[in-house]
């Protein structure tokens, strides 16, 4: 047998919390907060967030259809990605808290600007900020597929480490400088 263990995952249909959420767990993503402006503003932490397409800039993210920031995308058809650095934990822990204030009191507690092409809340000490806007929407199981033009990407001028889950963990990455 190689060096490697294997430990097969069952393939069936079954609900969260099984073989294949197990699996995924092994691989570790950023860390975003996706936000939306309009009546009811709202904010939520988010890793199911990709890169699609250069030209034109596309990303994708995935919503599940029953979290209140499904029903915000669809009806404002625009959103604010902030990219989550090292030292952010403690505002991903925060807009995954389904305690917390609902609409725009939410955003009493955290620093922010409003998005110049959207309005939606941009998190302060992030490490790169994207605004979209929806051009298509597929269904994808319990999941909604959003996927949105970007109408402005920018970063910060610091070169920090970013915030990474892995293993339903966060973890701070750490910054290999090269010879």
């Amino acid at each position: 047998m190689a060096s490697d263990e294997r430990v097969p995952a069952r393939h069936s249909a079954a609900p969260a919390g099984t073989p294949l959420r197990d699996v995924l767990a092994e691989f570790a993503t950023g860390v975003t907060v996706l936000t939306v402006a309009g009546e009811r503003p709202h904010g939520m932490t988010a890793n199911s967030i990709t890169s699609v397409s250069l030209d034109p800039p596309l990303v994708l993210c995935c919503v599940a259809r029953t979290a209140r920031m499904h029903d915000a995308i669809v009806s404002t058809g625009r959103l604010g990605v902030s990219v989550l650095g090292r030292g952010q934990e403690q505002l991903a822990r925060y807009f995954a808290d389904k305690r917390r204030p609902e609409g725009a009191g939410q955003f009493d507690r955290v620093d922010w600007r409003p998005g110049p092409y959207t309005g939606a809340p941009l998190l302060s000490g992030a490490l790169a900020w994207l605004e979209c806007e929806v051009a298509e929407t597929y269904e994808g199981g319990d999941h909604s597929i959003f996927l949105s033009r970007v109408l402005d990407a920018t970063r910060c001028s610091r070169r920090l480490p970013g915030l990474v889950f892995f293993r339903s963990a966060f973890h701070r990455a750490v910054r290999i400088r090269t010879l």
